[in-house]
């Protein structure tokens, strides 16, 4: 056994709570690289998922527990967007309507199969096959569960990924957020948008949420839209400050006390984050292409050389 699959083995296990009447998350901690949450709702005919996971050996405890909950079969898979956490367990979903906006089944595609060596301790991927979404749309879709009606929407802008959607379910007050909130972990951009995030971000107040399902980290309220604005801001303060300085991202990271954000999962990701805010401040739009291999390359060396911790 490997380390990453002994830590793993250590880790508490994947847990589901109902958030709502026939809804339930599925929460995996630690919520770190590639620990992603899921969430499904049970419905008189069928389950509708809201993504699935990294790893074989995830997707396949995940589908499990759907039926030991539910008793019924999947029939709807949605993706928040193309990150392989939420998207690597396609496959093993069968034959099921999987949904998801039009950038994120272009990126799905794009992505392929995992190849990060040396960037991560892990994960254990097990023999992924790509599934990517092919039921897209531009601005959002309506499912319904029975008569319950959930808005999927694209949030409009590059944020934490070029497209990120939510999952809001009006009548429950319920918000899945996707990857645009972590609780408990360092938000991630490096793939999308500092100024994105702020706007995407800042426009979940809007939903009036009583209970949000992050795409990371326990379930929680509308309290965690404010600690996650906190961060954003404090990465486009250290971005503005260190290329003023002429500091490289690397090296503005490393000048930088990250104080209360210290002790979130996945520090590292500053240093991802410097580089998408930097490309920002030097003019580039939103969601534009950056040299992601230099910046998880720079994550590394911030990590004292060593590959990051992945307990997946």
């Amino acid at each position: 056994m490997s380390a990453s699959a002994h830590e793993s083995a250590n880790l508490p296990p994947p847990r589901v709570e109902e958030v709502s009447d026939g809804i339930f998350a599925y929460i995996q901690p630690d919520g770190s690289w590639w620990i992603n949450n899921a969430s499904f709702l049970v419905g008189s005919r069928g389950v509708v998922s809201i993504d699935s996971c990294a790893t074989e050996r995830r997707t396949q405890a995940y589908l499990n527990m759907i039926q030991e909950v539910a008793h019924r079969p999947v029939h709807t898979l949605v993706n928040t967007h193309h990150h392989g956490d939420h998207t690597h367990g396609n496959y093993l979903f069968g034959a099921v309507t999987i949904v998801a906006h039009e950038r994120t089944r272009k990126e799905v595609l794009a992505a392929g199969l995992p190849n990060f060596p040396g960037v991560w301790t892990g994960p254990e991927w097990g023999n992924i096959q790509i599934s990517p979404p092919f039921l897209t749309y531009t601005e959002g879709v309506d499912v319904y569960v029975d008569d319950l009606r959930c808005e999927v929407r694209h949030v409009g802008v590059a944020a934490h990924t070029t497209n990120d959607s939510l999952v809001w379910v009006p009548e429950r007050a319920l918000l899945f957020s996707g990857d645009l909130l972590f609780n408990g972990g360092t938000p991630f951009l490096l793939m999308g948008s500092l100024s994105g995030a702020l706007q995407a971000v800042e426009s979940l107040h809007g939903y009036g949420a009583r209970t949000i399902v992050p795409g990371h980290g326990n379930v929680c309220g509308p309290e965690l839209i404010d600690e996650v604005l906190g961060y954003l801001r404090f990465v486009d303060g250290v971005a503005r400050r260190g290329k003023d300085a002429g500091l490289s991202p690397l090296e503005a990271a490393r000048d930088t006390d990250l104080g209360r954000y210290a002790d979130w999962l996945d520090r590292e990701r500053i240093v991802g984050n410097l580089h998408r805010a930097y490309a920002e401040l030097g003019g580039a739009p939103p969601g534009a292409p950056i040299d992601l291999n230099a910046a998880l390359l720079d994550m590394v060396v911030y990590n004292g050389g060593r590959p990051l911790r992945c307990l997946a």
